[in-house]
């Protein structure tokens, strides 16, 4: 193929047959061209033989004489379509122009090949279309009635002496530009302009074709749409001799003009605004010039909106073509002329406000005695404001308790006075609002406390919620004008403004209360002047000398100011030493008695001086705490925390403020030995399934005690951690009784706990597996018997821990799986011998005939 390749020139399929004095177009194309992409051209003309040049695109001398004014003056000329595409046009081609047209290109190619032109033939006709309008009626002026029929007729022929078809089509103009109705193509099918498809389909719109070449627009269910001029636009085709349809010819002429009078539904006022129990009259005028028989079917709709649709308007009434109006109480339709339709609504109420709108539907009857509705127009929605019939009466709020002290009852009483145009259909209720005053100029906005609805239902605020629900605030009704709020404990946070708000409620037709007006008090300011709460609290030291063993005493005194009925609750801590390991943050909360004088135990362990501590109220604001046979751990710095409380709302007792007495310190001074706590371990390293051994040795320094005057508490604990990061877990303790306590496991190992030496303690681990390992220590606490026999309790000693690291035997671990793995083996091996050996003894034993054979020599390669 690419030796084929060459330049090819294009130009219709002859013969072309055009009408005289019609407009000829002929294209000319180049492709596959090489060179410059924009091309030129040169077009010559031949009635038989030679040609005659015509014009050029790149030579202006290339015209002929005989064609230079026709050129000039712009009858034919060359317009170019792209860089490789012209056109010739023609204008008013005779039947001189008829003959053979050649479109050449100058060469631009390196090589010549291909077709450097291409002639086509055009054949001139003669016109013979015509087409008119019907006789006598050409451009009548037509005045119709919306909902009309009526038709109009062009006759359309021609005497070309070529085989052409028609094309019909009837247009519109009702602006500035035609628009096509429908069409009868040349090729036999009906077409309908953009936006008549349905109402051709409806069959509104047709095209018939009559005797003497006539063609008739049929249009029924006129609008205002089709009012305009009308013509009837009739071109001339022909088939190519490329099979392709082509025109040649196109004539029009103006029918008629046709005027719509438009049907038109209004409703005689604008907005509407009257009283509630009043009457609204609305009228709906039907505006047409139709004089024959008519019927006007009215439907009257509401809607809350303007922009609702009929679909979701409310249909009030209806009345058919036969004048039968549905059934309505308060709602009456009258026909008052023929073409005015009256809508009375009485005793309007305030939900009748909204939009009102008629729709109304012409029917005129046929010939075989039905009825056809010829058009149907909505109004425009007219407003309607119903204007409540608002009560006259003012309010008037004034508080007939107020506060002096916190915890005193408010309460306020909100009042209708000077109630005028009131009657049984009318309810009032309240809003309580309650506004913080503060002294920069932010603006606070009001908080709701409670509100009534129109069946008189209490809706509560955010804020009081809890408090109503409660029973601290109580909202009433104490009389049909008087509504009531008490607090009964007031609180510095209900200081402030409060009001209240009154509703007037209206019933309506449905029984439905609907709110009317609303009147707000003036408020009403909730103040007393308050001073802060000052609390003291002296602690005393009754003995001021004792040593272990004997009685510590202390007493309280509370004074206070500024707090109404105080009542006090005593709570007494000590703060250990740092050296005290029972307590690391250092303050224990020890024994409280609370405002009702009930005694409780807070932190106090020590379970055999469950009854050792004990505090006591003297009088209203002293307190004494006791404790018995002190040890010498129970050195510290003792202190009274007391908690003023004041009577509160229901009998509940509110926190006024809190006081820290002086400290009282409790220090003994001993001569005894120093103890000292160490852990030790030969093998801190082990494997799975070992025991691990871990002592506690205990040393002294100092003065030596005989064995029967010391005993010790002993706790072991271990941290799963390397960084002694995590929570110490409690493994078994041991006693100075010599009772063993083991915490609860979850693995296999276990753990005994033994005294081996009046100072040494073992602890061991039997069975050990990989999460024994971790941070391992003990906890010493020592018991030291005194020379009056009384056993005192020496502060904790903590150990230094031990890392403990198990390790998993690998040879250990695979040597009972091995042994048994050989074994198994060994079994199915010898077990499957011995089936082989049965099986080939007695289940297939054949005895088989054996033919001697003949003893035969050889052959000799020879005889082979």
């Amino acid at each position: 193929l690419a030796f084929c390749r060459g330049r090819i020139v294009r130009v219709p399929k002859g013969p072309l047959i055009r009408v005289v004095g019609t407009e000829v177009v002929i294209p000319c194309s180049v492709s596959d061209y090489d060179g410059p992409s924009e091309q030129n051209f040169d077009w010559e003309f031949s009635r038989e033989t030679d040609f005659v040049r015509i014009v050029s695109t790149w030579d202006s001398t290339f015209t002929s004489e005989e064609y230079q004014k026709r050129v000039g003056r712009g009858d034919i000329k060359l317009r170019r379509s792209s860089n490789d595409a012209v056109e010739l046009v023609i204008r008013n081609i005779q039947p001189a122009d008829q003959g053979r047209y050649k479109c050449s290109t100058p060469s631009t190619d390196a090589t010549v090949q291909g077709n450097y032109d291409a002639e086509v033939q055009v054949k001139v006709i003669s016109d013979g279309l015509s087409v008119s309008g019907s006789k006598g009626r050409s451009s009548a002026p037509l005045r119709l009635s919306e909902g009309d029929s009526f038709r109009l007729r062009c006759s359309a022929i021609t005497t070309s002496p070529e085989h052409t078809h028609l094309h019909v089509t009837w247009q519109i103009k009702s602006g500035s530009a035609w628009r096509d109705i429908l069409s009868l193509t040349h090729e036999g099918k009906f077409q309908p302009g953009p936006g008549y498809e349905e109402r051709y389909r409806n069959g509104d719109i047709r095209l018939d074709t009559g005797a003497n070449d006539t063609y008739r627009l049929s249009v029924s269910q006129a609008s205002s749409a089709d009012g305009g001029a009308y013509r009837c636009l009739v071109s001339e085709w022909v088939r190519g001799a490329d099979g392709s349809w082509q025109r040649i010819q196109e004539k029009s002429v103006e029918i008629a003009s046709v005027s719509i009078q438009r049907t038109d539904v209004v409703i005689s006022t604008s907005n509407v605004s009257v009283t509630e129990r009043d009457s609204l009259d609305l009228t709906c005028n039907i505006t047409t010039d139709r004089s024959g028989i008519f019927q006007a079917e009215v439907m009257w709709y509401f809607s809350a909106s303007p922009d609702d649709t009929l679909s979701d308007a409310q249909l009030l009434l209806s009345m058919d073509r036969d004048s039968v109006v549905s059934d309505s109480t308060l709602i009456s339709l009258s026909h008052v002329d023929r073409n005015s339709y009256r809508l009375l609504v009485r005793d309007v109420d305030v939900e009748d406000s909204g939009y009102y709108f008629c729709e109304a539907a012409i029917w005129v009857p046929l010939h075989n005695g039905s009825w056809h509705k010829v058009v149907e127009r909505t109004s425009a929605p007219v407003s309607v404001v119903v204007t409540a019939l608002e009560p006259d009466y003012d309010v008037f709020l004034n508080a007939s308790k107020t506060p002096k002290f916190s915890d005193d009852p408010t309460e306020l009483n909100c009042r209708i006075t000077n109630a005028q145009d009131t009657e049984a259909n009318l309810r009032f209720t309240v809003s309580w609002y309650y506004r913080q005053r503060l002294r920069s100029d932010d603006v606070v906005t009001d908080e709701l406390l409670a509100t009534m609805d129109a069946d008189w239902t209490l809706l509560l605020g955010d804020r009081s919620r809890e408090r109503i629900q409660n029973g601290e605030i109580i909202f009433s009704k104490k009389s049909v004008n008087t509504f009531s709020l008490r607090i009964q404990w007031t609180s510095e946070s209900d200081r402030g403004d409060y009001f209240c708000v009154i509703s007037a409620w209206s019933r309506h037709r449905n029984n439905s209360w609907v709110k009317s007006k609303d009147v707000t008090s003036a408020p009403v300011n909730i103040f007393w002047a308050t001073q802060d709460y000052t609390l003291t609290v002296e602690a005393v030291k009754l003995k001021p000398f004792f040593v272990a063993g004997h009685t510590f005493e202390m007493t309280c005194k509370v004074s206070s100011k500024n707090i109404k009925t105080p009542r006090y609750s005593v709570l007494i801590t000590a703060e250990k030493p740092l050296t005290d390991q029972s307590n690391p943050n250092g303050t224990t909360r020890i024994i409280s008695l609370n405002q009702d004088s009930v005694v409780r135990l807070e932190d106090w362990t020590d379970q055999t001086r469950v009854d050792g501590v004990v505090l006591e109220k003297v009088q209203e604001n002293e307190f004494r705490y006791r404790m018995y046979q002190t040890q010498i751990s129970d050195a510290g710095l003792y202190r009274c925390v007391v908690t003023a409380w004041s009577p509160g709302g229901g009998g509940m007792w509110r926190e006024a403020v809190n006081g820290l007495s002086n400290p009282i310190q409790i220090d003994f001074q001993t001569s005894g030995p120093v103890f000292n706590v160490s852990v030790h371990s030969d093998s801190p390293t082990i494997y799975q399934g070992e025991v691990a051994d871990l002592l506690c040795i205990v040393t002294m320094e100092g003065m030596a005690l005989e064995p029967d005057d010391m005993s010790f508490d002993v706790s072991w604990f271990a941290v799963r951690s390397f960084a002694l990061d995590r929570e110490p877990i409690l493994l078994a303790s041991l006693d100075r009784r010599g009772i063993v306590t083991q915490s609860r496991r979850n693995g296999s190992s276990d753990i005994s706990l033994e005294r081996i030496s009046p100072l040494e303690f073992r602890l061991r681990v039997h069975g050990c597996e990989d999460h024994d390992f971790g941070n391992h220590y003990c906890v010493v606490t020592p018991w030291v018997r005194s020379a009056t026999g009384v056993w005192q309790r020496e502060p904790d000693i903590r150990a230094k821990p031990i890392f403990l690291s198990v390790k998993m035997d690998v040879l250990n671990a695979f040597k009972y799986p091995l042994l048994i793995g050989i074994g198994l083996a060994t079994i199915i091996g010898l077990l499957s011998c011995l089936i082989g050996y049965c099986s080939s003894r007695w289940c297939c034993k054949k005895e088989v005939q054996e033919t001697r054979r003949e003893r035969r020599r050889l052959m000799s390669m020879e005889m082979d």
